[in-house]
């Protein structure tokens, strides 16, 4: 199986990346989303408007996206190569979010409130959602070494992204302050919500000839 441990490169771009956004939202705090410009995210990152775009595609990826899209992601990659899909999924996104401390959750928090805030984020949001799923099937094929199109790829990584995202969307909406303390209750909603489909057969055949860890043919 090849080896998905990012290496220095990469976890020094990823650095880079969020500390883009954490300049990014300190000055929408300060001035506001709508008259904060790429140019002064720039300047405040001590890099040139260039190289922001080659981190985040437009301001508004830079709000939507966050790390928890890769690591996401990666469970969908172990949870393939697993004999165990729905279990080996659910204890990555455990310790996901067992990893959150007070400033990576305030951090979140302002960003959700921004998104509520303005149609252009939330369809901008709802588009990265999609293109989250895409990846997150791909790399569940990749693990299971079957084909991105596999019937079974598609139902297992449709239905934990479906129950993780309602069970965000309608805690959100009962907890208006967004308090950490309430953490505890997301979690519980989401374990709870992933612990009715545990029962189903997600076991993924590979694709004849291809080894699992590697995409299939």
């Amino acid at each position: 199986m090849t080896s998905t441990t990012p290496g220095l490169r990469e976890r020094k771009k990823a650095r880079t990346r969020w500390a883009i956004q954490d300049h990014a939202m300190r000055l929408f705090g300060e001035q506001g989303y709508e008259a904060t410009t790429v140019d002064q995210i720039a300047a405040a990152a001590e890099i040139s408007p260039s190289t922001f775009f080659r981190y985040f595609a437009t301001k508004e990826d830079m709000v939507v996206q966050d790390e928890y899209d890769d690591l996401f992601v990666e469970g969908f990659r172990l949870a393939g190569g697993s004999d165990d899909p729905m279990g080996t999924f659910r204890s990555a996104l455990r310790a996901a979010l067992a990893g959150l401390d007070q400033a990576t959750w305030d951090q979140n928090l302002a960003r959700a409130r921004l998104v509520l805030s303005s149609p252009l984020l939330r369809a901008r949001s709802a588009e990265n959602f999609v293109t989250t799923l895409g990846k997150a099937t791909a790399a569940f094929a990749q693990g299971a070494g079957t084909a991105p199109d596999d019937a079974r790829a598609l139902a297992f990584t449709g239905a934990c992204m479906g129950v993780v995202a309602t069970a965000a969307m309608t805690w959100s909406a009962e907890n208006a302050d967004f308090r950490m303390t309430d953490l505890a209750t997301l979690a519980e909603r989401v374990e709870a919500a992933l612990a009715r489909l545990a029962g189903a057969d997600w076991s993924v055949r590979p694709v004849p000839g291809s080894a699992a860890g590697e995409p299939g043919a």
